[in-house]
């Protein structure tokens, strides 16, 4: 008879595991796991009593003195049983006569592994050990199994959810992007409409200023000609002309500078609704970036500090309308980081863009010591230690002992440097390895898409053939460096 202390323990019945209710996310623990153990001083006919009485047992665990020893397969089992006097030598004898025959390489992972990684890495094993059931470790002293079959159909669960979120997200993606476009479309066509009046109010407002001055001039000499009048001196009091000369002025300096920022804001809209551009133009990034702060001025006026240590930079070849978007991606997730803290006592939280033109030597910095200074502001040190690094790679490259990266860099030695930075709470290492991934988002449901960086990522890399490489330490504050071929 069995041991009462071997029954089956499944953490998660059978049924629902293979009933497709898994997530991306889901573990072994998730799956139906045995708790089959015998002692290694057991004969081998409690094995096979195990085997026939629990047709779905994928083996048993082999213990010694209540700790792990290994595991036999019932495959591996009924295969030496099936030799030539199999039976007479293993069902009749303790059971560690039978594992130092049957013993093979086991694989083990805890209880938390991904049901993706151990499928995959179950699938790397030899032929021989393809359909060996793996062993869960649940706790210290407490190790099941979790048949390969079963693993595999999770897995192809696992794969088909995410095929079908893949597909949705992409059809969401489309239908988002299609919003966009057309959204460029109407932005650009209304921002044409009204620049028009825009400007035919700010041209005239120079003639009205110059007529004011006229008519006042006018109504003075009318004064001294004719002279002291209680009617006219009746009518002045009335309509308080001493203030009314005085906030005429006024009023039209207040005109002029609302119409010049209607014609800035109408301008930054066409710019930045440029998405569908298909040929690079000379276009100026400060204005570029100058366009976008703008338009997101609604989020920055409520207590953020925005520096600008803008260099001086050539015209260069881009997408404007669509760098203008990477800008916008970048200061929106520098805001949202920002909001975290915005509270925090004697806290001022400021976003800093700098730009300038550097070599390949400082375009080319990317050990992550370099990175860790550029955040804790010891920038020029960086750029010393990245010349430094730039020469042993040059250096290696000519010796054949580069890595293919080199190809990729600009031939000319210069390139554009835009460096977007926060003083927030900063990026976790292990999120920032993910950060450029696609649909992935720290955000809640409803709140972010996880697409905004990805996008961002694309059109700088693949677009306009740049780099973007990403500065963050926890607590400190978090930095976009943006570099684009100067060509």
């Amino acid at each position: 008879m069995l041991n009462t202390s071997c029954v089956e323990r499944p953490v998660q019945p059978a049924s629902e595991a293979d009933s497709g209710e898994l997530r991306l996310d889901s573990t072994l623990q998730e799956l139906s796991l045995y708790d089959f153990q015998v002692e290694a001083t057991d004969f081998g006919i409690k094995i096979s009593q195990m085997l026939e009485t629990n047709p779905l047992l994928p083996g048993v665990i082999l213990t010694n003195q209540g700790k792990f020893v290994g595991m036999i397969s019932r495959r591996r089992f009924l295969e030496f049983l099936s030799r030539p006097f199999g039976r007479e030598l293993f069902l009749k004898r303790p059971v560690k006569a039978l594992y130092r025959f049957a013993e093979i390489e086991t694989l083990i992972f805890p209880s938390n592994t991904l049901i993706v990684d151990a499928a995959r890495k179950s699938l790397q094993r030899s032929k021989e050990l393809l359909y060996e059931p793996i062993v869960v470790q649940v706790s210290p002293q407490t190790y099941t199994l979790v048949d390969v079959r079963e693993l595999l159909v999770a897995q192809s669960n696992i794969h088909e959810l995410a095929t079908k979120l893949l597909r949705q997200r992409t059809q969401s993606q489309l239908i988002q992007t299609e919003k966009l476009a057309s959204l460029g479309q109407m932005v650009a066509g209304v921002a044409h409409e009204i620049r028009n009046p825009v400007t035919c109010i700010s041209g005239n407002l120079g003639f009205l200023s110059n007529y004011s001055k006229d008519i006042m001039e006018l109504l003075s000499a009318y004064e001294q000609i004719v002279g002291p009048n209680e009617q006219i001196d009746a009518l002045k009091a009335n309509i308080e002309f001493d203030f009314l000369q005085e906030d005429w002025v006024e009023i039209i300096k207040s005109m002029k500078a609302s119409s010049e920022r209607l014609r800035e804001l109408v301008t930054s809209l066409h710019t930045f609704s440029h998405m569908d551009e298909t040929h690079l133009k000379e276009a100026s990034l400060h204005e570029c970036i100058d366009s976008t702060l703008l338009i997101m001025k609604n989020r920055l006026k409520y207590g953020f500090k925005v520096v600008k240590k803008y260099g001086d930079l050539p015209l260069v070849k881009c997408y404007s309308g669509q760098l203008s978007q990477v800008f916008m991606n970048i200061v929106s997730n520098a805001i949202d980081a920002l909001e975290e803290v915005k509270g925090e006592k004697g806290f001022v939280p400021a976003i800093t863009i700098e730009t300038e033109v550097i070599d390949t030597s400082d375009g080319d910095c990317v050990n992550s010591e370099l990175l860790q200074n550029y955040v804790l502001g010891d920038r020029q040190n960086a750029k010393v230690r990245a010349a430094q690094l730039s020469r042993r790679e040059s250096s290696a490259s000519q010796n054949g002992d580069f890595s293919p990266e080199a190809a990729g860099k600009n031939q000319n030695n210069a390139w554009i440097a835009i460096r977007i930075a926060d003083n927030g709470p900063g990026i976790a290492p292990e999120i920032q390895r993910r950060i450029f991934d696609t649909f992935f988002t720290t955000k809640p449901a409803g709140k972010g898409t996880g697409l905004g960086l990805a996008i961002t990522h694309q059109i700088v890399t693949e677009k306009h053939k740049g780099k973007l490489n990403l500065h963050s330490t926890p607590g400190t504050g978090t930095e976009f460096e943006i570099l684009l071929p100067l060509i």
